[in-house]
Order: C-alpha cells, then sequence, then structure tokens
C-alpha cells in the first residue's frame, strides 16, 4: 500500500564464518591464557567488536615489534605475511593465527603460481590488511590491481604467464569488470583455480541488489575501514536504491534521511554483530517503520573449526565452541 513504511531487511547478513571463528578465538585465548592477549592490526573491521574486545583484556597493536617477548599475539581475520610470522617467532611470541581460511586459500593460490614462475596480478586495494598479506607470500611475483581503469596501464613480464587472484571482500561486478579488462590486454590470463570472493562477499551483495530495488533508502550497518561493507553501499546504488549510507552505530542514522521515504533496506557487512542491526531496527520502528520484510537470497551453514592452539580447553578436553559457530541471520 502507498504510504505504508516498511522495511526490507536483507538475509544473509552480518558475522560470517571467518569473522566468527576470528572473535571467538581471541575471546578463547582471553579465557585460556588470561589478559592480556595481544592482536595484530584490528581482529576484523568493525569498531564496537574490537571495543567490547579491548573491554575483556584485548591489546590491539599494529605490528608484532609492539608486543612484550613470549607474549600471545592473535594474527587477525585477514591474514598476515610470512615476513610477519617470522618476525613474531624472532620475539618469541606464542602466536595464533586467526586469518579466514578463504584467505589462507588465496594465500596457498599465490604461492602455488609463484613456484610455477607466473605473474600474479592480485585484484585488491592497495594497503589493505589482506592484501598486504597475499602479496607478501610472494612480493617478487605480485602486482596489485586497484581498479578497472588501472588494469588499463598495468605491464606484465610475459602475457603468457599471468593469472588474476583477488581480494576475498570485493565487489563481485567490479572485479569482474577489472578482469574482463585484464583479459583484453593479456588473453592467456589464467584464472584462479576456483573463486577468491567469498561466499559470504557474494551473498550480501546479491541480497542487497534484490532489497535496493524496492528500497527507497538503504543503511548498511558496519565500519568505515570495512572493505565489503563499503561495497555494500555502493552496490546498493548501483541496482536501485535511491540512497544508501554506512553507520556503525545507529545513533549516527539521521532523520532527514528519512523524510519522505518509505521503504527503507538494511543489512550489514560481515563482520557485524546482529546487535547493531537489532538498535536500528527499533530506531526505524520509532519512526513507524514497523513492517520488517525478511529479504532472503540464501542460506549459510559453514563454520569453519577453531585454530589449533584454541580446540581444547585448559584441561586437554575438546572445547564446546571449537568449532564456533555464533548464529549467523
Amino acid at each position: 500500500m502507498k504510504g505504508q513504511k516498511k522495511v526490507l531487511l536483507a538475509a544473509p547478513r552480518g558475522y560470517c564464518a571467518g569473522v566468527d571463528r576470528a572473535v571467538i578465538a581471541v575471546e578463547k585465548a582471553l579465557e585460556r591464557y588470561g589478559a592480556p592477549v595481544y592482536v595484530r592490526k584490528q581482529i576484523v573491521h568493525n569498531i564496537h567488536v574490537v571495543t567490547e574486545l579491548e573491554k575483556k583484556g584485548a591489546i590491539f597493536v599494529e605490528e608484532v615489534d609492539e608486543v612484550p617477548s613470549g607474549a600471545h599475539v592473535v594474527f587477525s581475520a585477514h591474514g598476515v605475511s610470512p615476513a610477519v610470522v617470522s618476525a613474531a617467532s624472532d620475539r618469541g611470541l606464542q602466536a595464533i593465527d586467526a586469518t579466514c581460511p578463504l584467505v589462507t586459500k588465496v594465500h596457498r593460490e599465490a604461492v602455488r603460481f609463484a613456484r610455477d614462475d607466473f605473474e600474479i596480478l592480485l585484484i585488491g586495494h592497495e594497503g589493505h590488511e589482506e592484501v598486504e598479506g597475499t602479496a607478501g607470500e610472494a612480493p617478487e611475483h605480485v602486482t596489485v590491481v586497484n581498479s578497472p581503469d588501472h588494469a588499463d596501464t598495468i605491464e606484465v613480464r610475459d602475457p603468457s604467464k599471468v593469472v588474476w587472484l583477488s581480494q576475498t571482500t570485493l565487489s563481485v561486478d567490479e572485479t569482474m569488470e577489472t578482469v574482463r579488462r585484464l583479459r583484453e590486454r593479456f588473453p592467456q590470463l589464467q584464472d584462479p583455480p576456483s573463486d577468491d570472493i567469498c561466499y559470504a562477499t557474494q551473498n550480501r551483495q546479491v541480497a542487497i541488489k534484490k532489497v535496493a530495488v524496492g528500497a527507497d533508502l538503504v543503511i548498511v550497518v558496519g565500519s568505515a575501514n570495512s572493505s565489503n561493507s563499503v561495497r555494500l553501499v555502493e552496490v546498493a546504488l548501483e541496482h536501485g536504491a535511491k540512497a544508501a549510507y554506512r553507520v556503525d552505530y545507529v545513533d549516527e542514522v539521521k532523520q532527514e534521511w528519512l523524510e519522505g521515504v518509505e521503504t527503507v533496506g538494511v543489512t550489514s557487512g560481515a563482520s557485524v554483530p546482529e546487535v547493531l542491526v537489532t538498535e536500528v531496527l527499533d530506531e526505524l520502528a520509532g519512526a513507524g517503520y514497523r513492517d520488517i520484510e525478511e529479504v532472503r537470497t540464501a542460506e549459510e551453514d559453514l563454520i569453519f573449526s577453531l585454530p589449533k592452539e584454541l580446540r581444547q580447553d585448559a584441561t586437554g578436553k575438546r572445547d564446546e565452541r571449537a568449532l564456533g559457530g555464533r548464529g549467523r541471520a
């Protein structure tokens, strides 16, 4: 009915299996070893998650040389280069690797193609932690490609031995456009053995595409340094949303965004706990948007095992949370 206020709630949204695993890894490390436990970089790109873990005793650092010798350090879900692993070892740190297994897969692909002397065109954002970690596996073989336009200027040593890999959290459409333009220049460009963009990133983009078609406004809950959250805003605008904004917290939602708006789409990035989405929905309900329709495009039931150091409790018994598995939407 025209004039009826409603919410289109995207699903899947929020925590993915890799984020779930990484956050639980820090929580379990704190339970097992006591505070403080150090974490290199943000464990996941969400300010709320980081703040809550800090309250429990996690200390976030930029590099391992800030960690006291012999202390426990967790590597973030975005992965690290071999140089970081080596630096942690040199300091005698007790390292726990919470790298998402899907990121680890891309690392292994980089090692394999470098061993076969391929030039690797890594599609991703220069300076992003994941890109730095993957490139660090074979720095002499990797060239980062930042965008479709950048693809038009890339030069390679041997056009017959080129392969593309990608950051796992990119826009699927933009990545495929980058690949298309690379292949125009390098017809023998090889594909990775399996899709590098993670299932969660793809699923959240598919869901918001469906929501955006019928939304006057889309609100994406997620942090500014979360690549997949930022992409969701862009995807919403590209697929029909009249306006789209990203917020960390409900108090960032501006009342003027709602002026003249009948339908609001809501989603969240893959590192966002559901409580933050619930707070946005409560705020929208107070503004008259009480009719909530879930738009579900996929079911997610993937669960990753915790890092091996955390699969048993202090007595040696298998921990009940060894598989992670916090609820996801």
